[in-house]
């Protein structure tokens, strides 16, 4: 190559270089800028469940107080319908500002484990922002069940397979999964009465027309203070805070068997991770509010408000495990 060319390749391709350093560095300054004019507009939070519900009053204590630290109003809107996936949608295809948010609950995990279709995909479409709270499910029993362990129950339940029934507040829900996931592990056969909601589906386990249910604080806990419920276990790995004489799962002999309900906020695939940071610091704040606080502990939930990479981590995991059990034991839905 003649002396000449050879230098002009040399130079087109030093200003090709200088180029994109050039645009790396106004692309990393202007997701900075970014970070530092959010929000510029009043925040959206999104829970893709009804109004009045738990997962909504989480939402709004926690919009509340980071309206307070930003400075702009979070909007709390419920777009509820299909366990969850509709609001989901929503979010996944809004725009990327920052603006709209997903605060939603363990149930987005199992969606694409057990739905034919979504929307949307879960992986692809959200981008993790932060775990709010985890919180333990009550494995319940009705009083008046002459039973009266955990250890009791899964003995009645092998004698009689496939005639003891479980309440779920609906097909799909964490609820519904972890006890597919008991049955797996313990090896009973249970019958699964699922209902629109915990209300209506701790009304029959109370009198007695199914026989267990994992129920939360929120939704059993006046019936379980009225006598009228009976707590055997708890799903989490650690015992509760609320219930510190309630044994887990885990240390009745089943060291595989965890369930957490959670809490956790996503934002749109391709938001600013300088945004995405911002926004995780600013929940994580947030959530050292006494009113939070106290919220949360309506649901017996322990807050905690991880970084984004944290909370993805969490969330593949739990994802993971729902994945692995409906390949397992063959449960879809359309």
């Amino acid at each position: 190559m003649p002396p000449i060319l050879n230098i002009v390749n040399r130079l087109t391709f030093f200003g090709l270089a200088l180029s994109c350093i050039h645009f790396a560095c106004l692309t990393s300054t202007s997701h900075a800028q970014d970070a530092l004019d959010w929000p510029s507009k009043p925040i959206k939070m999104i829970v893709p469940f009804p109004a009045a519900g738990g997962t909504d009053a989480v939402a709004r204590a926690l919009a509340n107080k980071l309206s307070q630290q930003l400075g702009k109003a979070v909007i709390v809107e419920n777009k509820s319908g299909a366990n969850g996936v509709i609001g989901a949608d929503y979010v996944a295809h809004s725009s990327p500002d920052g603006l709209t948010l997903l605060l939603t609950i363990a149930s987005h995990a199992i969606a694409p484990a057990i739905y034919k279709s979504l929307p949307y995909n879960t992986d692809q479409d959200f981008a993790p922002v932060s775990l709010v709270a985890l919180y333990p499910y009550l494995f319940t029993v009705p009083q008046n069940l002459p039973i009266h362990t955990f250890k009791e129950f899964i003995e009645y339940a092998k004698q009689n397979p496939a005639k003891v029934s479980y309440a779920s507040s609906g097909t799909g829900s964490g609820p519904h999964l972890g006890m597919e996931l008991l049955e797996d592990i313990t090896g009973i056969e249970l019958i699964h009465v699922p209902y629109k909601g915990a209300a209506p589906a701790n009304n029959d386990l109370i009198s007695g027309q199914v026989q267990a249910m994992l129920n939360n604080l929120l939704a059993g806990g006046a019936l379980i203070r009225a006598q009228k419920l009976k707590v055997l276990a708890v799903t989490s790995e650690h015992r509760s805070k609320v219930l510190p004489d309630v044994p887990t799962i885990k240390e009745l002999g089943y060291p595989k068997y965890q369930v957490d309900g959670w809490y956790g906020v996503f934002v749109p695939q391709k938001t600013p991770a300088a945004i995405v940071s911002k926004l995780s610091l600013e929940i994580t704040k947030a959530l050292k509010d006494t009113e939070v606080l106290s919220r949360l502990s309506k649901d017996g939930a322990t807050p905690i408000g991880s970084s984004p990479k944290e909370f993805a981590d969490f969330f593949n995991r739990d994802k993971k495990q729902w994945l692995e059990l409906s390949q397992k034991i063959k449960i879809t839905l359309d």
